[in-house]
């Protein structure tokens, strides 16, 4: 009876607060399907008269948040393609190769975390600008597609709980350095890949500062900007505004949905079965 009552009180604890994470975009996707004289009813998560799907047509036809979207994406994907082929690269030689000066130089790589974005930005702007790439997917992707501190950091401490011995198996059957990479370390590598993938991908989705800096003009504009712009544009209409930022917030959704299991294997660190 006592651990009875111990799993049910465990239970309700976890759905209070899974309730109150999901509350913030439950009532956005409910204000999205309600018309306007709806949005300020006593209850907040009220559901509408009538699923008013109109608000989603206005946000596109007023707006360019499809090309919002493709933008954001191509960003998005070309900065987890970068992490995928330079950080990992980094990531294994910092975990297997030993050479002079190694550890040295991972922490004073990783150090790089404790400056803050804003000091980079004007640094990263003027050199942008005399590349000639302001207002292009140059400046959108080059300054994080060749890996990040806390990508190598994340995949060398995998690469390290992979045992060495798998590794000297395939070298003995006649595999060199890029043929383990690829075909032993790297497909052993899949849940920390995938949850490095889930990461980038939601930290280049949900950038703002940087785009706004770089893009002027609405056809290169990324989703973040684009709908702070339209809230600028619409004001107070909030059936308007929560239809944009579920717009921009499903792609992450589905993007969770499926590579969640991934995330679940990310945290068992093991080399063989």
């Amino acid at each position: 009876m006592r651990k009875a009552t111990g799993t049910v009180l465990t239970y309700i604890v976890l759905a209070v607060c899974a309730f109150i994470s999901l509350f913030p975009y439950l009532w956005a996707i409910l204000t999205s399907l309600k018309p306007e004289n709806e949005v300020f009813s006593p209850h907040f998560l009220s559901l509408p008269s009538h699923l008013e799907w109109s608000n989603y047509a206005y946000v596109f036809h007023t707006t360019g948040m499809a090309r919002y979207l493709l933008n954001t994406f191509i960003v998005a994907v070309a900065n987890v393609m970068g992490q995928f082929v330079f950080a990992s690269m980094a990531a294994y030689g910092f975990a297997r190769f030993d050479f002079r000066g190694k550890n040295t130089i991972f922490m004073m790589y990783l150090s790089t975390l404790m400056i803050p974005n804003i000091v980079t930005l004007i640094p990263l702007f003027i050199m942008m600008k005399y590349l000639g790439w302001i207002n292009t997917y140059y400046a959108l992707i080059a300054p994080t597609v060749l890996g990040t501190p806390v990508s190598i950091f994340l995949l060398r401490q995998f690469f390290m709980t992979i045992p060495a011995e798998i590794e000297e198996a395939a070298r003995i059957d006649g595999a060199g350095v890029v043929r383990v990479f690829l075909q032993v370390i790297l497909p052993l590598s899949k849940p920390i890949l995938a949850t490095l993938a889930i990461i980038t991908f939601v930290s280049s989705w949900n950038n703002f500062l940087w785009p706004l800096i770089v893009t002027n003009t609405d056809s290169m504009k990324l989703v973040s900007v684009g709908v702070a712009s339209f809230q600028f544009q619409i004001g107070a209409e909030w059936n308007y505004m929560m239809a944009a930022s579920t717009i921009a917030l499903l792609p992450l959704l589905i993007l969770f949905v499926f590579f969640q299991r991934r995330i679940i294997e990310s945290i068992q660190l093991t080399g063989l079965k």
